[in-house]
């Protein structure tokens, strides 16, 4: 999962440097949590959970990687 993630996302900063399941884990709770934004824009949790199954749903990943990159979103969005 953690090559499918790298590969969603080729460009982002860090990414490439993730090894291990936790990192991943703590790099889409960032993601979900639009901690990178400033405070007065940031967008809600199911706005970016809407937004990255959208791009994870266009993305050229084989449909078990859409699958289980889209439940490890969700899972990880609603704790």
């Amino acid at each position: 999962m953690i090559e499918a993630y790298k590969r969603l996302w080729p460009d982002r900063q860090g990414i490439q440097r993730i090894a291990t399941q936790d990192e991943l884990e703590k790099s889409i709770r960032v993601e979900l949590n639009d901690e990178l934004t400033h405070p007065r824009v940031r967008k809600s949790v199911d706005e970016k959970l809407e937004l990255a199954v959208e791009r994870i749903g266009k993305s050229t990943l084989t449909e078990e990687e859409q699958a289980a990159l889209i439940q490890l979103y969700k899972k990880l969005a609603t704790q």
